[in-house]
């Protein structure tokens, strides 16, 4: 199997293939120049047998799926361009699509990212203390003739058996991410579908809503976007309600009053997708609709980030601090007897 390209890089392909389509400039020609632009071998290779397909005479949208690089997604919009004679604007929503995509990709990896990283010096500060630290009040403690006891002497307890037991700390640490990298796809859902849900919600409508600007903007009808949408879409919320959308469609509602009943918008976006339904103007909606919702997701995944980061450092203050007492206090109290 092919390495699938990132959003990136696929929108950097799209965007080259728009100039060139509008420039007047051959396709082929035009994947000449892109390959001799190339510094990396990998696209350079893409572009190469890009360009030999395209010059035997196939299309674009079959030499993209004979490559095997890039998503269905591009490959089917992309022979909806060359069907409609609309290859160009196709590519420019596309663009316009994977860099959304990518915005939202990267956001996300920050918000996760960050607490990650924090957990992780906690962990590692919480165990020097316990593993190497504690030993050497308990010395202390020692040399005074005095034991410890309670909370302070757990914790070093606690230290003194991951201090013998590294090897197998080591390994069901090991074991644990194993099970995090395989089992991945479900925790991540798991975590969308409980924690998350309400900013996983506005990520999937974006995505619909993008989807769909492009396909109305390429010259498709709402039953042919609706399906269209319904085969690429991977959110099983979205694609039920795309279904839901699509059957009442069939039994005589509008498009504008399908998404809203079956739950797709809500409130103020509703009201705009029905007047733009009948002025006309349904993609230029979809295509607002996919800004805010791509803002919404930002600001929430920000909001979420500035509460995390400090309660996290919170939390490792509260846990150094308490442990750094246990022991502080009945020592300050020995010195001062013998004092």
């Amino acid at each position: 199997m092919k390495k699938a390209l990132t959003s990136n890089e696929l929108s950097a392909f799209c965007s080259q293939i728009a100039m060139i389509l509008k420039s007047g400039i051959s396709l082929a020609e035009g994947l000449d120049i892109m390959y001799n632009d190339v510094k990396d071998s990998e696209g350079k290779e893409i572009l190469k047998l890009l360009h030999s397909e395209v010059e035997m005479g196939a299309p674009l949208h079959k030499a993209l799926e004979n490559v095997g690089n890039f998503p269905d997604y591009l490959v089917h919009m992309v022979e909806i361009g060359e069907a409609s004679g609309r290859l160009d604007n196709v590519m420019e929503s596309l663009t316009q699509y994977y860099e959304r995509e990518e915005a939202i990709s990267r956001t996300i990896r920050n918000a996760v990212s960050y607490p990650m990283v924090t957990i992780v010096m906690m962990l590692a500060v919480i165990t020097i203390l316990v593993v190497r630290v504690m030993p050497v009040f308990n010395e202390v403690y020692q040399g005074l003739g005095a034991q410890m006891t309670g909370f302070s002497l757990a914790v070093m307890n606690l230290g003194q058996s991951l201090a013998r037991h590294s090897l197998l700390v080591v390994i069901v640490g090991a074991v644990l991410i194993v099970l995090f990298v395989v089992f991945r796809a479900k925790i991540l859902e798991l975590i969308k579908g409980s924690i998350f849900r309400n900013l996983y919600t506005k990520i999937a409508s974006g995505r619909f809503a993008s989807a769909m600007s492009m396909m109305l903007a390429s010259g498709l009808d709402t039953d042919r976007s609706l399906e269209m949408v319904h085969k690429l879409v991977n959110t099983p919320t979205i694609r039920e309600k795309i279904a839901q959308c699509q059957k009442k469609i069939a039994e005589g509602e509008n498009f504008a009053e399908a998404l809203v009943q079956v739950g797709m918008f809500s409130g103020v976006y509703a009201r705009m997708v029905s007047v733009a339904f009948k002025t006309g103007q349904v993609d230029t909606i979809m295509e607002k609709l996919a800004t805010r919702y791509e803002e919404e997701t930002t600001t929430q995944l920000n909001n979420i980030i500035s509460v995390i980061e400090p309660s996290l450092v919170a939390v490792l203050s509260v846990i150094v601090g308490a442990v750094l007492l246990s022991v502080m206090l009945p020592l300050m109290g020995i010195m001062a007897a013998i004092g």
